[in-house]
């Protein structure tokens, strides 16, 4: 009992979706991207997507790595602003 308790009241809030939600994630992707942009040292090793110029010339495993590392920045905030109560 006191463990499903305990269970039941450290669940965080999470928002529902809005369009306020999905710009923090566009912009935690766009910055993910930035940075890899300005970090990475061979961003166009490996296989190449069909248009490289509308990809910032990154190979298709530097964008799944960056747009991945973007997901990750943009869940912690959208649960970090839902905690906060901002979104």
């Amino acid at each position: 009992m006191i463990y499903s308790t305990l269970l039941a009241t450290t669940v965080p809030h999470t928002p529902e979706w809005s369009p306020t939600v999905a710009l923090v994630m566009i912009i935690s992707n766009i910055i993910a991207i930035a940075f890899a942009k300005f970090t990475m040292k061979y961003p166009s090793v490996g296989p190449m997507p069909p248009s490289p110029n509308l990809f910032g010339g990154f190979s298709v495993p530097t964008i799944l790595a960056t747009t991945s590392f973007g997901h990750v920045l943009g869940a912690g905030a959208i649960l970090g602003l839902g905690y906060l109560g901002v979104l």
